[in-house]
């Protein structure tokens, strides 16, 4: 099962953020950073979503670019994947 917080736009069971319990929810990973646990994360400038499995890297600026914007590119958690392994 897959847990979410309210940003999330669509969801099938709500997880209030007491249960989660975790600082990973609310942080903001800057680009080319170790990605702390697999999920989906929604980039801070623009909204776009990608999805990360823990222990790569963020993808770099020149993979991710805001055109025309000044807009700062930060992830941050918003589905968090339960994986084995």
């Amino acid at each position: 099962m897959a847990l979410v917080i309210d940003e999330t736009a669509q969801y099938l069971k709500k997880t209030p953020m007491s249960v989660l319990g975790s600082a990973v929810w609310g942080r903001i990973h800057a680009i080319g950073s170790t990605v702390p646990v697999s999920g989906i994360y929604r980039c801070e400038g623009c909204g776009d979503e990608i999805t990360s499995n823990k222990g790569t890297e963020f993808p770099p600026q020149n993979k991710h670019q805001h055109p025309g914007s000044a807009a700062n590119i930060g992830w941050r958690l918003i589905v968090q994947t339960q994986t084995k392994g």
